[in-house]
């Protein structure tokens, strides 16, 4: 049995929380003890298994700001991810054996305090790619971050991702870091989440979203934000009009149900710049937009859409396609980054240039196509059960974590007899006694820890 600690920034609704979710349930299935720690857990926007008493979460540090004047949000993303790390370190009870964290691996040389756990780090993708760098002020601002970003990226004891396309991104972005070689754990599907439903619960869930006389139901499942290009299923929907005749365009629908934080100024602009959009290309009435939807109306949606149109240009992994496909649901998506190893073309999808006029082409042959959807589908599926399974993913990450644990337990006994690291460790523990006099006050004020 080994005791692990899941830490991530923001627990809310995403690829990345399905992640952790699924590693922490994977793990627990296996008998060990789990725990997540974030800095932010809504019950309102969050994944169910983190609320309804499957997963125990524990919210650090939510007093910390999110950003100071709408601006230095990776600054406090640091500083707040840093914060349970210390909490960890110097407050919590909870000692685990090995500590997994995620997205961003400030927190690590805090946790290496803990000196016989072992750290492992799942990188998503380099944080420093994910934003632009325009001014000279900007390129200061995180030139700091980005250096502490590749240096406690280097100090895990093992680093996975989520793809070959992010191995190869983590080794062309980290130039200091050759001599370690990433392990690729694809991301899984928790089956169980994803159980066909009948067709009565299925319409009740759906129905305030579909008009009636719908037959070509297209599917968007994103986070509104810019990155994620949702405009292109728009401007495709556009060009499909151009395709279409009257009388089938009227069957057309696209349904564009996004992750949608209020707390997220992005996300409230990005929302309103897609409706404009609709209405300034004349589809509108051929669109629905909706917000945060739950896990069961997200499996009503894949197993009602015609196809998944999946637009983010050079993804990291992309976890909505594998869901789509297990719920035989045929996908769209850009022919870069993960779907490229997910999405077979021509046979469980289409993968397509970033260009409205490719994708609306592809949609085409949904329309055209009276058995299209069934057969790439039903390939979809197949591909995902021998692929992409839950429990495949289960063994890998048990067996990492096991091994992880026995390097754990023989560290713990080298210490135990060591006569050297015993006063070391002896002299750690009072400084650590020494920073939690300084820290406690801090973080148990008001009670916001």
């Amino acid at each position: 049995m080994v005791i692990v600690a899941f830490i991530h920034p923001d627990l809310g609704i995403g690829g990345a929380e399905r992640l952790v979710c699924d590693a922490a349930l994977a793990l627990k299935k296996q008998g060990h003890i789990v725990q997540i720690f974030t800095s932010h857990h809504d019950s309102k926007h969050c994944f169910n298994e983190t609320i309804d008493g499957t997963l125990s979460v524990k919210a650090v540090a939510d007093w910390l700001p999110r950003q100071t004047f709408g601006r230095f949000y990776a600054f406090w993303a640091y500083i707040r991810m840093i914060t349970v790390a210390l909490y960890l370190i110097f407050l919590s009870d909870y000692k685990p054996d090995i500590f997994i964290c995620d997205q961003i691996s400030a927190c690590i040389p805090i946790l290496k305090l803990n000196r016989q756990a072992r750290i492992i780090f799942y990188c998503h993708y380099p944080d420093m790619l994910l934003t632009k760098r325009e001014t000279l002020i900007k390129k200061l601002y995180r030139f700091p971050i980005d250096w502490l970003e590749e240096f406690t990226t280097g100090l895990a004891d093992t680093v996975l991702v989520n793809s070959n396309f992010t191995s190869e991104t983590f080794h062309r972005s980290f130039t200091t870091l050759f001599s370690i070689q990433p392990k690729v754990l694809y991301p899984s599907l928790n089956f169980e989440s994803f159980k066909q439903m009948d067709t009565q619960k299925r319409k009740e869930l759906i129905e305030a979203y579909l008009p009636p006389g719908k037959e070509f139901i297209f599917l968007s499942i994103n986070r509104y934000e810019r990155k994620k290009n949702l405009a292109l299923c728009i401007n495709a929907l556009k060009e499909l009009k151009k395709l279409c005749l009257l009388k089938t365009w009227k069957k057309v629908h696209l349904i564009i149900a996004g992750g949608y934080d209020e707390r997220v100024t992005e996300n409230k602009e990005h929302y309103l710049e897609l409706r404009e959009l609709a209405v300034s290309s004349g589809v509108s009435e051929n669109i629905t937009f909706v917000c945060s939807i739950t896990d069961e109306q997200k499996v009503a949606l894949l197993q009602t859409a015609t196809c998944l149109i999946y637009t983010p240009s050079n993804e990291h992994f992309g976890i909505v396609p594998i869901e789509a496909m297990y719920m035989k649901c045929p996908v769209i998506a850009c022919n870069s980054g993960g779907p490229k190893e997910t999405v077979l073309h021509k046979v469980t999808g289409y993968l397509c240039e970033p260009k409205p006029e490719h994708f609306a082409s592809s949609l085409m042959t949904f329309i055209n196509g009276d058995k299209i959807t069934t057969t790439m589908g039903e390939n979809g599926y197949d591909r995902v059960i021998k692929n992409f399974s839950f429990d495949a993913f289960t063994l890998k990450l048990d067996s990492l974590s096991s091994a992880h644990h026995s390097i754990y337990r023989k560290e713990k006994e080298k210490q135990h007899y060591d006569g050297v690291t015993k006063v070391k460790g002896w002299l750690q523990e009072q400084v650590q006694l020494c920073l939690q006099c300084v820290f406690a006050p801090c973080l148990k004020e008001k009670g916001h820890y």
